[in-house]
C-alpha cells in the first residue's frame, strides 16, 4: 500500500520525533526525584554506556531506559502497531531495534549494571510506574539511617574536633 503523504512530508514528520527529554522521560525523572534517587541525564556515563541509557543512577550501578512502545515493540501493547504501508521496511527496522536493545542490555549486565526498562504506556499511570520503580530500585541499606539514633550521634563536631576556624583574609 503506498504512503498517503509525500516522502518530503514524511521526512519532516519523522524529524519532529524527539530523541530525548520526551514526556515519558520527564515523568520517570520526576518519579525518581520524588523518591529521593539521584541520577544523571546528560552525564558522561549516559553517553558512553552501551545503548546510551536515558537515566543513570551511578551510586546504584543502575541504568534506566525509557522506551516508546511503538519504536521498541512493547510485547502485548496496543501502541506497538505496524504501519500498513511499506511493511517490509518497518518490520526490519523494528526487528533491528529490538535486537539492538537486547545487545545493549546484555553488554550492560555483563559489565555489572542493573538494567530497568520503563515503557511509555506504563508511565501513563504514574502510580503503577512508581510502584514498579520501588520494587526495581531498592534503596541501598548502607545509605539508610539506622532505625534508632542515639542523641550523641546527632551532635555536630566541636571546633576542637573539626579544627580551628581560619582567619578571614584581608579584603582590599
Amino acid at each position: 500500500m503506498p504512503d498517503k503523504i509525500s516522502k518530503l512530508h514524511r521526512s519532516w514528520l519523522m524529524s519532529r520525533v524527539r530523541g530525548r527529554d520526551t514526556k515519558p522521560e520527564r515523568i520517570a525523572r520526576s518519579l525518581l526525584h520524588h523518591f529521593g534517587y539521584r541520577f544523571t541525564v546528560n552525564g558522561p556515563k549516559n553517553k558512553t554506556l552501551p545503548g546510551k541509557p536515558d537515566i543513570v543512577l551511578p551510586a546504584r550501578k543502575t541504568v534506566i531506559f525509557v522506551h516508546g512502545c511503538f519504536w521498541h515493540r512493547h510485547p502485548g501493547c496496543k501502541h506497538a502497531t505496524t504501519p500498513k504501508s511499506n511493511q517490509e521496511y518497518w518490520q526490519a527496522k523494528f526487528r533491528r531495534n529490538v535486537e539492538r536493545d537486547l545487545e545493549n542490555e546484555t553488554k550492560l549486565v555483563a559489565a555489572g549494571w542493573r538494567v530497568v526498562t520503563l515503557w511509555e504506556c506504563e508511565l501513563k499511570d504514574p502510580e503503577k510506574a512508581a510502584a514498579r520503580l520501588i520494587v526495581e530500585l531498592p534503596r541501598i541499606p548502607s545509605l539508610e539511617p539506622p532505625e534508632e539514633l542515639e542523641d550523641h550521634q546527632l551532635v555536630a563536631e566541636t571546633q576542637a574536633v573539626y579544627g580551628k576556624k581560619r582567619k578571614p583574609r584581608n579584603s582590599r
